[in-house]
């Protein structure tokens, strides 16, 4: 996940889309995964670094 943030920072990306990036095609996906992902993200590079936009998705600031 960490890898689809640096591709593209600044760059909104869907729950979708990051699910497309972790998991191959057909894999079962839990509900909460993506959050529980970014949860652990923002606690290693800090809360700041990752933006929620509400029912959009994520976005990982610029560095």
């Amino acid at each position: 996940m960490l890898e689809a943030f640096i591709q593209r920072p600044g760059t909104l990306l869907s729950k979708a889309q990051l699910e497309d990036h972790l998991y191959a095609f057909g894999s079962e996906i839990e509900s909460n995964t993506i959050e529980v992902y970014v949860s652990r993200l923002r606690k290693k590079l800090g809360s700041d670094q990752l933006e929620t936009v509400r029912g959009q998705g994520y976005r990982m600031k610029a560095l």
